[in-house]
């Protein structure tokens, strides 16, 4: 049984392949996205789930950083998988299509705009549904606050800054198992608004555990696959069709 990291592999050829691999085997494979057990993403799925922004127009998801200097690393040299867009746009896809399904088409800007950059560090993607338009977003250049979410609907809107708090605790030494473990400051809270009220909403407790509860159950007593490899190969076609896109300038149909 295997746990890759996301995004599993550099091509969406790869995927299919070790997908195939498993199942011949009859072996577990999953892929670490960790970002579905986000606090802020629990909550949007929440708030869609109990239609409080009614039917979503307009769905906004952004992973901004402020790193205008180019640094020596891996992920920032030539390469297969190197550049924001396979590091954080996989996240945002795969929570993208994980409440929206795959969309009909994309429109992509992925572009090196720090001096000496020679991979991704900025990345504008529209995915295209039917009646709906998500938006997804990164930049190396934003020093200001990141504007995690913003979600539109046919009821009100949902705005939501920062960060899910639990890599910074697990580098800081804090346990899954300590009280405080993936709770998020009040400032930090996301608010609806209606055209009656604005809500402060606290953002729902974080839990990374609970990938790996569901790994040993997948494994023990054959319960569901957390992270099921088939989907993820689509992320994986996503994240080329958008490189694609940029490349050529145009809006691309999903096959």
């Amino acid at each position: 049984h295997v746990v890759v990291e996301k995004p599993m592999v550099t091509t969406s050829i790869e995927a299919e392949a070790l997908v195939e691999l498993a199942k011949s085997r009859s072996l577990l494979l999953s892929v670490f996205h960790n970002r579905r057990w986000d606090g802020d993403f629990l909550t949007v799925k929440s708030l869609l789930a109990n239609e409080q922004v009614g039917d979503v127009r307009l769905f906004e998801s952004r992973y901004d950083r402020f790193r205008p200097t180019v640094r020596q690393r891996w992920r920032e040299q030539p390469g297969p998988g190197a550049g924001i867009w396979f590091d954080l746009g996989a996240h945002l896809v795969d929570q993208a299509i994980s409440l929206f399904g795959l969309p009909n088409a994309l429109t992509a800007r992925c572009l090196c705009l720090r001096e000496g950059a020679k991979t991704t560090d900025y990345f504008h993607v529209l995915l295209h549904y039917k009646n709906l338009e998500v938006v997804l977003h990164g930049s190396s250049f934003s020093a200001a606050p990141n504007q995690r979410f913003r979600v539109e609907g046919t009821k009100g809107s949902f705005v939501k800054s920062g960060f899910d708090p639990q890599e910074a605790q697990l580098k800081n030494g804090l346990r899954p198992t300590d009280s405080n473990y993936g709770v998020e400051s009040p400032e930090q809270f996301g608010c609806l608004y209606t055209e009656e009220s604005t809500e402060v909403i606290s953002t729902k407790v974080g839990c990374y555990q609970r990938y790996y509860t569901g790994i040993a159950n997948a494994i023990r007593v054959g319960g569901d696959n957390p992270v099921h490899p088939e989907g993820v190969v689509n992320v994986l076609k996503i994240l080329e069709l958008a490189e694609k896109s940029s490349l050529i300038g145009k809006t691309l149909k999903l096959e």
